[in-house]
C-alpha cells in the first residue's frame, strides 16, 4: 500500500473552482445541497451558512440559535433537513426550506463532535466527547428507547470520549471512534440491543473520523496519528492503511465518493488528498490550502469536493478535472465486477508515527470555554 514516500501521480497545481468567505471562525463542516448549486457551511462562529456555487455568494442569511460552536453537520436523505451538533451539547435538526430549527434534542454534557443519519430518515446517531453515543427518533424527537448511551456506559471497555460515530448502511451497526484511556480502538454496536459485536485495533491514537462504503464491505478510519485505515467489515480485518498524510494534528477527516471508488481526507498538514480505493493509491498530488483542513465532501455526483478550513473559508474542487488530468476518469462511474484489492490485502505495512505531546488533538477544543474541556 501507500507509504510515507510514495511518489504520487505528476500532475500540476491544483487550484479551488470556488471560494467562499464570510464565516469569522474556522470553518468545521461543509456539504452539498440537492441540486448542485449550493452548500451548506457550519463554524465556530455558531452560524449555519449556504453558498451559490456558482458565484460563491452567500444566499439568505446566517442560521443561527444560541452562540455556541457549531462543529458538525449532516445533510438528511430526503435532501430537506440538515442536523447539527454544537458545543453546548445539543442536537439540532433545520429545515432548509425555513432555515429554522425545528427540533433540538438535549441530553449529552460535552461537545457534540459527530452526527449521522440512518440511512431512511427516521433516525440521527450523536458521539460527544462526554463519552455517549445516543440514537434520536427524528419523527418523536425523543431518544430510541433503551439509549445505546446507558448500555455503553455499563461496559467496561466504553470510550472516555467519542469523537466519530457512523451507522452502517443498512442500520444494523454503529461504529464509534475515539478515547479509551491510553488505547484506540473502533468499536462496532448491535443498533438495536447497543451489544459490542467487534473491536479494532490498529491505530495508535485517537480516532477522529470513520464512514462506511455504500455497499457496507469496507469501513474507514482517520487518526490523530496520521494514518488512514480499511476494515473487511466481514471478518472486521484490516486491510490498508494509507500513510500520505503528515499531520493529524487538531483533524483529520474524510469522505466517500458515491459510487465507493474515491476516497476524500483532509489533514492538519493543510492538504486535502484524493485515493483511488480500488487498488488504495494516491490520484493526484495534495491539495493544498493555506491552513488547517477540517471537513471534507463530495456532490451528489462525486464531480465536486467541498473542504472547510481554519482560515476561516470552503472551497469547491473539481475532482472530474483532477482525475481527467490523471487519466483517471473512469473512476467516476461504477465499480466493475472485479473486486478493489483493499477488500483482499491482508498486509499491514510498517507504519512510523511520531507520537504528538497532547493526548487531545491539539486545537481541538479551541475557542470552546473550559467547562467544555475534558483534561485527563
Amino acid at each position: 500500500m501507500a507509504s510515507p514516500n510514495s511518489k504520487e501521480k505528476e500532475t500540476s497545481a491544483i487550484t479551488h473552482r470556488q471560494k467562499f468567505e464570510g464565516h469569522t471562525k474556522w470553518v468545521r463542516g461543509a456539504i452539498h445541497l440537492p441540486g448542485g448549486q449550493r452548500i451548506i457551511t457550519c463554524s465556530d462562529d455558531g452560524s449555519l451558512r449556504v453558498w451559490n456555487t456558482m458565484n460563491g455568494k452567500q444566499i439568505g442569511e446566517d442560521w443561527r440559535d444560541g452562540d455556541s460552536q457549531v462543529w458538525t453537520i449532516a445533510l438528511a436523505p430526503d435532501g430537506k433537513k440538515v442536523v447539527s451538533g454544537s458545543s453546548d451539547g445539543a442536537v439540532r435538526l433545520w429545515d432548509i426550506d425555513t432555515c429554522k430549527v425545528v427540533k433540538k434534542w438535549t441530553g449529552h454534557t460535552e461537545a457534540v463532535v459527530s452526527v449521522c443519519w440512518s440511512r431512511d430518515g427516521r433516525r440521527v446517531l450523536s458521539g460527544s466527547i462526554d463519552g455517549t453515543a445516543r440514537q434520536w427518533e427524528v419523527e418523536s424527537g425523543e431518544t430510541i428507547p433503551e439509549p445505546i448511551e446507558n448500555i455503553l456506559a455499563s461496559i467496561e471497555t466504553g470510550h472516555d470520549e467519542i469523537y466519530a460515530v457512523v451507522y452502517s448502511p443498512d442500520t444494523t451497526l454503529i461504529a464509534t471512534g475515539g478515547w479509551d484511556k491510553n488505547t484506540y480502538p473502533i468499536k462496532i454496536w448491535d443498533a438495536k440491543t447497543g451489544k459490542l459485536v467487534a473491536t479494532l485495533k490498529g491505530h495508535t491514537h485517537d480516532v477522529l473520523c470513520l464512514a462506511w462504503t455504500k455497499d457496507g464491505k469496507t469501513l474507514i478510519s482517520g487518526s490523530y496519528d496520521s494514518s488512514i485505515r480499511t476494515w473487511n467489515t466481514t471478518n472486521w480485518k484490516q486491510t490498508a492503511v494509507l500513510l500520505e498524510h503528515t499531520d493529524g494534528v487538531r483533524r483529520i477527516n474524510i469522505a466517500i465518493s458515491p459510487n465507493d471508488r474515491i476516497l476524500a481526507s483532509v489533514s492538519g498538514d493543510k492538504t486535502a488528498r484524493l485515493w483511488n480505493l480500488d487498488n488504495g493509491q494516491p490520484i493526484c498530488s495534495p491539495i493544498q490550502h493555506a491552513h488547517l483542513v477540517f471537513c471534507v465532501s463530495f456532490s451528489a455526483g462525486g464531480k465536486l469536493l467541498a473542504t472547510g478550513c481554519a482560515d476561516k473559508n470552503a472551497y469547491i474542487w473539481d475532482v472530474a478535472a483532477i482525475l481527467r488530468e490523471a487519466g483517471l476518469d473512469d473512476l467516476l462511474s461504477d465499480r466493475k465486477a472485479k473486486k478493489s484489492t483493499l477488500h483482499v490485502n491482508a498486509t499491514r505495512p510498517p507504519i512510523q508515527v511520531h507520537p504528538p505531546v497532547n493526548r487531545v488533538p491539539q486545537g481541538f477544543f479551541d475557542g470552546v470555554p473550559p467547562s467544555h474541556v475534558c483534561h485527563h
